[in-house]
C-alpha cells in the first residue's frame, strides 16, 4: 500500500503536560485509486501542509471528498485525530511508518480523547470556532489507505474513531494553535460512547433518546438514532423461513391478472398482515433451481396477492397458469416497510400497472375502518381491460365520504404526467404512497415534491438501488450468472433479483457483485451494517465476527458465508 509520497512529520512523543493542541493540518484532493477490481474516488489520503489553512463553512482550503455523500459538508467539514491513537495503532500494527494525515484527518490533535470529548462541544482553533458533530463514519477507505481492510471494524471496537465538527466561525488554523474548550454540548454524550451507540450491541434506549435530542448531533447519526428506537419497538416477522400455507382461492382479475388467496394448511389463523407489505413465494414445482418471487399483498389483513403473468416468467407463470385451489405453496412471512402510516391527514395513493396491489390493501383498511380521511386515488393504465381490481377499488372508495377517484388510461387520456398531477390541487400536508415501474415512480416522486408534497414512500418490486461508496465507472448492467465456470457451492438464491447460483469464494456481498445484483455496503466488516439483508431461507457463518450480529431473519453480506442453501430478499 502506498503512503504520503510528500515530506510529512511523524508522530513524535505527547508533552507531559498542557492544553490541546494542533499537531499538523492535512488536506487532500480527491483521486482516483484501483481496488479489488474496482476504482475508487478518494480525499481519504491527506498531506500535511505548512502555514495557516481557512477553515471554512464545508471545508478547508485546499481539501476535498470523493463521495459527498458520506463525508465532507457543513456536519463534515474538518476532521479531527488524535495523537494518542496514532501511538495505539503503531503498537496494535507493529508499525513505525505513520506520517500526520494517516488516518484521513485533517487536524492531528495533541489532546481531545474520544471518551471526553462529547457531542456539541465546541472549541476555539486558531482564529476558527469548531463544534463536534458526529464521530468518523465507519467507512472501508480508510483500511484502504492504511492498508488494513480490518480497521473499520478495529476503530470502532477498540473505542478510537475521532470526530467530526462543523465550522461555526470561519477562520486560520495552523500547526502549534492551542485549542480551548468555549462550551460544553448538552447530554454529556462522548464521541467513543456515539459510536458505540450505533455500532455495538446492547445499547442503553435511554443514551438513545438522548442522542436524538442533542442539537449539535448531525441530522444522518439522528435519523439512524431514531431508526433504531423505532426497531426496538417494531414487531419481528411473524414466522421465520417459509412456511406452507393452502391456497384457497384463484380467481381471473382481467386476462393476465390473478388474485390468490392464502389460508394456513390447518384452518388456523395466520397473524394480520400491514396494508403495503409482500409475501416471498418459494416454488418447487415451477423448475430448477428453484424460482423465489415475492409479490405485494392486494388485501389487509387477509393474504391474498395479485399476480400478473409476465411474458416468460417463470414464477408468475406458475402462480398464473398451473395453481389451483388446494395446492400448497411455501410463503416467507409477510415483509416490507411500504406500509400504510397511522394519522388522520390526507392520503395520496398512486399506482400504475400491477402496482395498484399493495396501495389497495392500503385503501382496504381505510374502508374497512370507516375512515374520515381525506383519500386521493390516482391510478394509470394503458386502458380498461388492463385495470385489474377497478370495481373492487371503486367499491372501497365509495365507502370513503371524502374520496377522490382519478384514472388515466394512456390509449384514452395520454400518459398520467407531472403537468396532469399539478392540475390536481393535491394538499401538500398528504402523506403519499406510489408503486409501479421505477420510471413512473420517479416521475410521480418528482411532480409531487414540485406541488409542495414532501412525505412520499414508494415501493420498488426489484433489487433495492445499489450503494456502492466512492466507487466509480461502473457499468450497471441486470443481474445476470457469474461469469467463468459455475461454482460448485451451496446454491444462493436472490429472490427480487431472480437469480439462484452456487456459492464461489469469498463472502456473500462478494458473490451478489459477480452476479450484478445491487448490493448496499460502507465498511464491508461487519460494522455499519448497510449490508444487512433479510434471510428468507438457510443457516450463514460470519467472517469476520461482526461487531453487532444482525437482528434475527436478517445477514450481513459482506462478512457472510452459507452453511445451508440460501434464499436473500434482495
Amino acid at each position: 500500500m502506498n503512503h504520503a509520497t510528500t515530506p510529512t512529520t511523524r508522530p513524535t512523543t505527547r508533552p507531559a503536560t498542557g492544553p490541546a493542541t494542533v499537531l499538523s493540518v492535512n488536506v487532500g484532493l480527491p483521486k482516483n485509486v484501483e481496488w479489488n477490481g474496482k476504482t475508487v474516488y478518494t480525499g481519504v489520503w491527506k498531506q500535511q501542509v505548512d502555514g495557516p489553512v481557512m477553515a471554512r463553512r464545508l471545508d478547508l482550503d485546499g481539501d476535498g471528498q470523493g463521495d459527498t455523500a458520506g463525508h465532507g459538508g457543513e456536519q463534515r467539514a474538518v476532521l479531527v485525530y488524535q495523537l494518542d491513537s496514532y501511538r495505539y495503532w503503531e503498537k496494535h500494527f507493529g508499525r513505525d511508518d505513520f506520517v500526520y494525515g494517516q488516518f484521513g484527518e485533517n487536524l492531528t490533535v495533541d489532546g481531545l480523547p474520544d471518551d471526553e470529548v462529547c457531542i456539541g462541544d465546541r472549541y476555539r482553533v486558531g482564529g476558527a470556532e469548531l463544534e463536534v458533530t458526529q464521530p468518523r463514519v465507519t467507512c472501508y477507505r480508510v483500511g484502504l489507505r492504511m492498508g488494513e481492510p480490518e480497521l473499520p471494524a478495529l476503530l470502532v471496537s477498540h473505542h478510537r474513531p475521532g470526530f467530526y465538527c462543523r465550522v461555526i466561525t470561519e477562520g486560520e488554523i495552523s500547526a502549534g494553535d492551542s485549542i480551548v474548550k468555549t462550551a460544553t454540548g448538552p447530554g454529556a454524550l462522548s464521541v467513543a460512547d456515539t459510536d458505540a451507540l450505533l455500532y455495538l450491541p446492547n445499547r442503553d434506549l435511554d443514551k438513545l433518546r438522548t442522542a436524538v435530542q442533542i442539537p449539535a448531533m448531525s441530522p444522518g447519526w439522528q435519523g439512524s438514532f431514531h431508526d433504531l428506537l423505532e426497531q426496538a419497538a417494531a414487531p419481528k416477522p411473524a414466522w421465520e423461513g417459509f412456511r406452507k400455507l393452502r391456497v384457497t382461492d384463484v380467481v381471473a382479475e382481467t386476462s393476465d391478472v390473478f388474485s390468490i388467496r392464502l389460508a394456513a394448511v390447518d384452518g388456523g389463523e395466520l397473524p394480520p398482515a400491514r396494508a403495503g407489505q409482500y409475501l416471498t413465494f418459494r416454488l418447487p414445482d415451477a423448475g430448477q433451481p428453484v424460482p423465489v418471487r415475492s409479490y405485494s399483498l392486494s388485501t389487509s389483513p387477509d393474504y391474498r396477492v395479485s399476480v400478473k403473468h409476465e411474458p416468460h416468467g417463470i414464477a408468475s407463470g406458475y402462480l398464473t397458469s398451473k395453481l389451483m385451489a388446494g395446492a400448497v405453496v411455501e410463503v416467507a412471512a409477510p415483509r416490507g416497510e411500504f406500509i400504510l402510516e397511522d394519522g388522520s391527514g390526507p392520503v395520496v395513493l398512486i399506482s400504475a400497472g400491477i402496482g395498484v396491489t399493495p396501495v389497495l390493501a392500503m385503501l382496504h383498511v381505510l374502508a374497512s375502518e370507516g375512515s374520515t380521511r381525506e383519500v386521493w386515488w390516482i391510478y394509470a393504465a394503458r386502458g380498461p381491460s388492463e385495470h385489474p381490481l377497478a370495481a373492487e377499488a371503486r367499491s372501497l372508495l365509495a365507502q370513503l365520504p371524502h374520496a377522490h377517484e382519478h384514472v388515466y388510461y394512456s390509449s384514452v387520456d395520454g400518459r398520467l404526467t407531472k403537468e396532469k398531477l399539478a392540475d390536481l390541487a393535491l394538499p401538500t400536508d398528504a402523506m403519499a404512497y406510489i408503486c409501479g415501474p421505477e420510471s413512473f415512480m420517479a416521475s410521480m416522486r418528482e411532480a409531487l415534491t414540485a406541488v409542495g408534497v414532501t412525505r412520499i414512500h414508494t415501493e420498488l418490486f426489484g433489487a433495492l438501488a445499489s450503494m456502492n461508496p466512492g466507487v466509480v465507472g461502473q457499468t450497471v448492467r441486470p443481474p445476470h450468472q457469474p461469469a467463468g465456470p459455475p461454482g460448485d457451492g451451496l446454491l444462493v438464491t436472490f429472490a427480487r433479483s431472480g437469480i439462484s447460483t452456487p456459492m464461489r469464494d469469498g463472502s456473500l456481498l462478494e458473490l451478489a457483485e459477480a452476479c450484478d445484483v445491487p448490493a448496499r455496503w460502507s465498511c464491508r466488516t461487519g460494522v455499519c451494517h448497510n449490508c444487512v439483508t433479510p434471510l428468507l431461507s438457510g443457516e450463514v457463518t460470519y467472517s469476520p465476527t461482526p461487531l453487532e450480529p444482525p437482528p434475527a431473519g436478517q445477514t450481513l453480506l459482506c462478512c457472510t458465508r452459507p452453511t445451508t442453501d440460501l434464499v436473500l430478499d434482495m
